[in-house]
C-alpha cells in the first residue's frame, strides 16, 4: 500500500488534476527515513528492511560507522544499526492533499454536505440471507439522517456506505449496531481518538536540506521543515501518559521532558533549539492491533469500512481509496489483496501486528 501512495505522490497531476486547472502540489519532499536501532533492536529492523525490499521499498542498511560518515551531525552511540529509505519514501503537505482529493472529487460529481450524524434507519429484509443472522430477520441500513449546521436534518438515502470516519469511526460503528448484535454484530468498530502532538521548533546551524526524517529507538522523530532552519518533531507517548482526548490542547511539557532530551542527546546542535509553534491531532487508533480496518462488513451486505489505521492513514489512503472502489464496483479485489485486514480478524484474533514503526 505504501508503495502504491508514493507512487501515487510523485505522479499526483496524472490523478488529481482537475481540467482546466494546474496540477496539485502536494510538496512531496523525497528525503527517506532514517530507523535506528540499538544492539536489542537491529533484528527487527534487518528483518523489517529485507520485508520492505521483498515488496518493491528501496532502502539501505547502515552500521554505526556508515551512519556516522553518511550523517556527521548524529550522535551514534547505542546505535547498532539503521535503515535509511534510499526512494519514494518523504512527507508531503497534508492540507494540500485532502484539498486536492476534495477538488477532484467535486469535479466528478461528488457533493459534500456539512453536518452530524444523527442516526441511521434500518428495515427488515427478510429475502437476505447472511452469516450469523438468523434466517429472515435480517436489518439494513440505507439512510442516514444527519443534523445540518442550521439544527435542519435532511435524509440521505444510499446503496453502499463506507465508513471512514477516521477517529469517530467506532461511535460511527455504534449508530449501524455494531457492538450490540448477534454474530459479528456483537463486534464494535475498535478504533477510538489518541491525541497526538506536533513540535516545530527553530535552530540555526541545524541538519541540512537532505536530511532525512530520522526515528530514534526511542520512538521519537524529527524531521527538517522547509529551507529556513525550521524542523518538525515528536513521539508517541507510552501508554501511561496517554492525554486525555477532551479538548486539543498541546502539553509543552512532554516536548521538554520527554522528546528535548532525547534530540539533544541524538543531534546535540539542537540543544539550542526554541520552539515556535504546536498542535495537536487525533489519531484513529486501532485498539485491536494498530492496523487498519478495509472491507465489508461481514454482518451487512452493503457496509464497507475503511478506518483504523493508528497514524498511518496518509500514506495508505490512496491505496485504501482505490481497495474500496475495487470492492463497490467490481465486488474484489483486483491490484492489492487487503483480505488480511477485513474485520473478521478481530472476530478470529488474527493480530496484524508491525515492530519498530512510528
Amino acid at each position: 500500500m505504501s508503495v502504491f501512495g508514493a507512487e501515487f505522490m510523485r505522479n499526483i497531476g496524472d490523478y488529481l488534476t482537475v481540467e482546466g486547472h494546474e496540477p496539485p502540489n502536494v510538496q512531496f519532499t523525497p528525503n527517506g527515513y532514517l530507523f535506528l536501532a540499538t544492539e536489542k533492536s537491529a533484528h527487527i529492523l534487518e528483518r523489517n528492511s529485507k520485508l520492505q525490499q521483498s515488496l518493491g521499498a528501496k532502502n539501505e542498511l547502515l552500521t554505526q560507522n556508515k551512519i556516522k560518515k553518511k550523517f556527521p551531525w548524529l550522535n551514534v552511540d547505542g546505535i547498532e544499526l539503521g535503515c535509511h529509505g534510499l526512494e519514494n519514501e518523504g512527507w508531503i503537505d497534508p492540507w494540500s492533499l485532502l484539498m486536492a482529493f476534495k477538488k477532484k472529487a467535486i469535479a466528478l460529481g461528488a457533493e459534500y454536505i456539512t453536518g452530524d450524524l444523527d442516526h441511521f434507519k434500518f428495515r427488515r429484509m427478510s429475502d437476505i440471507v447472511m452469516d450469523n443472522i438468523p434466517l429472515g430477520e435480517y436489518e439494513g441500513l440505507n439512510e442516514a439522517i444527519v443534523t445540518l449546521p442550521d439544527g435542519q436534518t435532511e435524509s440521505i438515502t444510499f446503496s453502499q456506505l463506507v465508513i471512514a470516519a477516521g477517529c469517530r469511526s467506532g461511535e460511527v460503528g455504534q449508530l449501524a449496531r455494531m457492538g450490540n448484535g448477534p454474530g459479528f454484530l456483537g463486534l464494535p468498530i475498535p478504533v477510538e481518538p489518541r491525541k497526538r502532538y506536533v513540535y516545530c521548533f527553530h535552530c540555526p546551524g541545524g541538519p541540512g536540506l537532505k536530511t532525512p526524517l530520522v526515528v530514534d529507538p526511542s520512538g521519537t522523530y524529527v524531521r527538517r521543515e522547509g529551507t529556513s532552519d525550521n524542523y518538525l518533531c515528536g513521539r508517541s507517548p507510552d501508554a501511561e501518559d496517554e492525554p486525555s482526548c477532551e479538548n486539543l490542547e498541546v502539553d509543552y511539557d512532554y516536548f521538554n521532558e520527554k522528546i528535548w532530551p532525547t534530540l539533544a542527546n541524538r543531534v546535540p546542535v539542537f540543544e539550542s533549539l526554541k520552539v515556535k509553534s504546536a498542535w495537536a491531532g487525533y489519531y484513529d487508533y486501532n485498539t485491536f492491533d494498530k492496523n487498519a480496518l478495509i472491507g465489508p462488513h461481514p454482518s451487512y451486505m452493503n457496509v464497507l469500512i475503511a478506518t483504523g489505521c493508528s497514524g498511518h492513514g496518509l500514506q495508505q489512503a490512496p491505496a485504501i481509496g482505490r481497495a474500496i472502489m475495487e470492492l463497490m464496483i467490481d465486488g474484489h479485489y483486483k491490484t492489492i489483496d487487503l483480505t488480511r485486514m477485513q474485520f473478521e480478524r478481530i472476530f478470529h484474533e488474527e493480530y496484524l501486528l508491525e515492530d519498530n514503526i512510528v
